[in-house]
C-alpha cells in the first residue's frame, strides 16, 4: 500500500546550473550551434518524404516535428547531463539560481540511470516532509522518471507555484515506494549557513547561486576571533562555474589555480583566483561525501591540490562537466555539455571523484573536523 504524505510547502530546487542547476557545471552561452552537416541532407529528405507522402497531411505539425528530431538528437547522445528543453522549459531554466526557487525544496541529480536526491534543501520543507538523501524518484504525476531527462523531469517537478505534484518515492534502503503529495512554493533560499562551535566557525555551503560568494564573504567577516574553519559540502550538488572560482578566491590567494577546463578540441583553459573577496587564512578542514557533486568537487579539489585543506569524508560523486545552454530561434534550448573539469594539479573528476584525505566511516564528521583543528600540531 502505498502512503500518502500530504505537506503544503515543499520547494525543489534545480542544480547545477544552466540557471538550471542539476549538479552540473553551469555557464551562460549565446552563440548558434554549428558543426559538421554530414547526416543533415538525409534528416531533410525525410522531412520531405514525411510533409510529401504522409497520409494525414491535415495533422502534420512542423514544430513538433521538429522538437521531436532534437530530442531523438539529445537522447542519441547518451549523455544524462545533455537535454532538449522546449520554450516554456527553457525559460523556467534560466531564471534559476537567482537565490529564488519554485518547487519542493530538493536537489537532484542522476546517478545510474536514476533520478536521485542529492538532498533536502536546509531549512526547507521537504526535509520536513521525509525527503532524504539518496532517495530515488521513480514517477512524477504518474509518469516514469525513466522516460524523462534530468532536465525534463526536474522542470516538470517545479512547475507552476500553488499547484501539487505526486512523486512516487523510494527511499534508500527500502524496498517500498512512498507516494508524495506536495503543493508547490516560491521561497528564498540562502545558499551559506554558519555558526560558531566554540572557536571553531562552521560553514556549510549548499549549492553555488549568483549570491554565494557575497554571502560567504560576510560569513568569514564575522568569524574574525575562530582558531580554524569547518567547510561544509555534503551533499553540495554543484552550480555556478564562475560562483565556484569565487568562493575559491575566499581561500586562496590572487592568482591561484582554481579548475583546469578541457573543451572538446582537447584545449585547456586554466581558470584562477580573481582579487576583490575577503581572504582567509585560518586552517580549514572541507567536509565531503558521495552526493559532494560538480562544483562541490572543483572547490574541494582545488583546495586540496594547493594544499589549502585538509579534506574529509568520503568519496566524492564524480560530475566534472560544464554544461552550457544554448538558446535556439523558437525559445527552446539545449542544455548541453561542452567541456571536461580537471583539478589544478591534473585529476579527472568526472566518473572518479575525489578521494578524501581522511575517510570518515560512520563518525561525526563534524566533532571529527572540530577535534582535527583543535589537536596540536
Amino acid at each position: 500500500m502505498l502512503k500518502t504524505v500530504r505537506t503544503a510547502v515543499l520547494v525543489l530546487v534545480l542544480l547545477g546550473t544552466i540557471g538550471l542547476s542539476f549538479g552540473a557545471g553551469y555557464t551562460l552561452g549565446a552563440r548558434n550551434a554549428s558543426g559538421p552537416e554530414a547526416g543533415l541532407d538525409t534528416v531533410a529528405e525525410a522531412w520531405n518524404i514525411i510533409f510529401q507522402d504522409y497520409v494525414e497531411q491535415d495533422g502534420l505539425d512542423g514544430a513538433a516535428l521538429s522538437r521531436g528530431a532534437i530530442e531523438g538528437m539529445v537522447a542519441a547522445l547518451d549523455d544524462p547531463y545533455t537535454s532538449y528543453l522546449d520554450p516554456e522549459s527553457c525559460q523556467l531554466g534560466m531564471a534559476d539560481l537567482e537565490g529564488k526557487f519554485e518547487g519542493i525544496g530538493a536537489q537532484v541529480t542522476v546517478r545510474e540511470g536514476q533520478l536521485v536526491i542529492i538532498a533536502p534543501i536546509a531549512g526547507a520543507p521537504a526535509a520536513r516532509a521525509g525527503i532524504r538523501a539518496g532517495d530515488v524518484l521513480l514517477e512524477i504525476d504518474d509518469r516514469p522518471t525513466s522516460e524523462m531527462s534530468l532536465a525534463e523531469a526536474v522542470l516538470t517537478i517545479r512547475g507552476q507555484k500553488g499547484v501539487p505534484v505526486r512523486l512516487l518515492v523510494l527511499h534508500e534502503g527500502e524496498s517500498e515506494a512512498v507516494e508524495i503529495e506536495i503543493v508547490r512554493a516560491e521561497i528564498e533560499l540562502a545558499s551559506v549557513y554558519s555558526e560558531m562551535k566554540g572557536d571553531i566557525a562552521y560553514v556549510k555551503i549548499t549549492y553555488f547561486s549568483k549570491t554565494t560568494a557575497g554571502e560567504l564573504s560576510r560569513a568569514l567577516e564575522g568569524v574574525s576571533g575562530a582558531s580554524g574553519i569547518i567547510l561544509d559540502l555534503r551533499s553540495n550538488p554543484g552550480g555556478l562555474l564562475d560562483t565556484v572560482v569565487e568562493v575559491a578566491g575566499c581561500f586562496l590567494e590572487e592568482g591561484a589555480a582554481v579548475v583546469k577546463v578541457v573543451d572538446n578540441q582537447g584545449t585547456q583553459t586554466l581558470l584562477e583566483v580573481k582579487p576583490g573577496r575577503v581572504v582567509t587564512g585560518l586552517p580549514l578542514v572541507v567536509l565531503v561525501d558521495g552526493y559532494s557533486a560538480s562544483g562541490s568537487e572543483v572547490l574541494a579539489g582545488t583546495l586540496q591540490d594547493n594544499k589549502r585543506a585538509v579534506v574529509a569524508g568520503s568519496q566524492t560523486y564524480g560530475k566534472g562537466s560544464v554544461n552550457i545552454m544554448r538558446r535556439l530561434g523558437d525559445g527552446s534550448g539545449l542544455y548541453i555539455t561542452t567541456a571536461r573539469w580537471l583539478t589544478p594539479a591534473g585529476r579527472l573528476i568526472e566518473g572518479e571523484g575525489l578521494e578524501p584525505d581522511y575517510g570518515l566511516e560512520g563518525e561525526d564528521a563534524i566533532q571529527w573536523a572540530i577535534d582535527y583543528l583543535k589537536a596540536p600540531e
